[in-house]
């Protein structure tokens, strides 16, 4: 008799206490009703102490979507951290585990990825870089299907200057074979004349037969796989990786053969390697497929330099000149050049002793110490004139100026450098 009574009454507690996990749930849905927050997170924390987990499908489903709800927050999430998103998705997924055709979770997952792009693309604007990569690649892994997201994690990565996760994200993506090109529907308003895109193919025709729109017409965009290597490459070159460098620069030329900027790419490489007739041959193939570049003929007159080629780097220095007289770097470079010849001449008449021969030879170095003076001040003149706050070619300009007596000039260039504000 009195285990029977024991029975009923330990069935009598179980019922109670499997209607008190339900319970708490039902109240921490209304405390999120109330945006009560705090309470509801009360309640769940004890639905799962009373063993809400090991309720039937239904009720666990339930807990796991009303978890998520809690971390969203107020507004769909609006303002809500980076952590709290996680958290919620991880709810919501949760209850997909149990269910993976349930709804809310579902519309919960969307809710959350739509809050992380949106807070990401205002920390795009308020330019917090490092915090938008996270957002887009928080958002990616919700739905990694949806590669874009990846894609514009990188970006913000390489804007962050975080390349590390940059390059592990563009190295994800070619992994993947994201392409990145995309067809946009678009259609010509009848009435403002201007034309406009839609997301789906079959509204455009819709409203085109409407006759209120006209000219249909399907726009793909270019793929980016090959921008996606170069800016692996990049990268690596960033990183002090040159092996891993010239493999994404080997793809990238494969993509597209034609791309100067990806030949540029390689150039540089093997500049920074030291290999330096490497680079000046790459540049050669460049300058032949980009006559018109001023930049190109200046990068060929850094590499003559570094090859202690005076008078291909001077011819260089002078074509960039030719096809961009407003391109500052090669005045400079080019009179820096002519300069460097002063200091032989320097070194020499230093040594000189006072003999009758020796005054003649040292007359003569200073004469050819003159015409190098006069040679390099058109350019830097020029250089001024297109940057007349560049405290460096005043300067230069005042020395020379002095060195050839042009005493008045040498001071009005003083006044104008002690006017500039450091």
């Amino acid at each position: 008799m009195n285990t029977k009574l024991i029975t009923i009454g330990l069935a009598l507690f179980l019922g109670f206490n499997m209607s008190a996990q339900k319970k708490e749930v039902k109240n921490a849905e209304d405390a999120i009703e109330d945006n009560k927050f705090s309470e509801a997170f009360k309640e769940l924390e004890k639905a799962e102490s009373l063993g809400i987990l090991n309720e039937n499908e239904k009720w666990i489903v339930r807990y796991y979507n009303t978890k998520g709800k809690a971390f969203l927050g107020p507004n769909g999430g609006d303002n809500q951290d980076l952590e709290s998103l996680k958290k919620s998705a991880k709810a919501f997924n949760d209850a997909l585990k149990v269910d993976g055709e349930d709804a809310d979770a579902k519309e919960g997952i969307q809710m959350v990825r739509k809050t992380l792009i949106s807070s990401a693309i205002n920390d795009q604007e308020n330019e917090n870089f490092s915090g938008s990569k996270k957002k887009l690649y928080a958002s990616y892994q919700l739905n990694n299907e949806d590669t874009i997201h990846l894609y514009y994690a990188a970006g913000s990565a390489v804007n962050a200057r975080e390349y590390e996760d940059a390059v592990m994200y563009y190295e994800k993506l070619l992994e993947l074979g994201y392409d990145g090109s995309r067809t946009s529907y678009t259609a010509l308003n009848v009435k403002t004349k201007e034309r406009e895109s839609f997301n789906d193919k079959s509204y455009r025709d819709l409203m085109v037969r409407s006759d209120d729109y006209t000219d249909a017409k399907d726009e793909k965009s270019p793929s980016v796989r090959a921008e996606i290597a170069k800016n692996t490459s990049r990268i690596y070159i960033q990183l002090e990786k040159p092996e891993k460098a010239m493999k994404a620069i080997q793809l990238a030329k494969e993509m597209d053969p034609d791309d100067i900027t990806m030949l540029q790419a390689e150039a540089d490489l093997y500049y920074q390697l030291g290999n330096l007739k490497k680079y000046q041959e790459l540049m050669n193939v460049i300058k032949d497929k980009a006559p018109d570049d001023a930049i190109v003929y200046y990068n060929l007159g850094v590499s003559a330099e570094q090859l202690e080629d005076a008078e291909a780097a001077k011819g260089f220095y002078k074509k960039a000149i030719e096809l961009d007289p407003e391109y500052v770097n090669s005045y400079l470079n080019l009179a820096s050049l002519i300069l460097a010849a002063e200091q032989p001449l320097v070194d020499e008449m230093n040594e000189l002793g006072m003999s009758s021969a020796d005054n003649k030879r040292y007359d003569k170095l200073n004469e050819q110490k003159i015409d190098l003076y006069k040679e390099a001040l058109p350019y830097l003149q020029s250089a001024y004139e297109a940057d007349d706050e560049n405290r460096s070619v005043i300067q230069t300009l005042i020395n020379i100026h002095y060195q050839l007596g042009n005493n008045d000039k040498a001071k009005e260039l003083k006044t104008k450098l002690d006017g500039l504000a450091e």
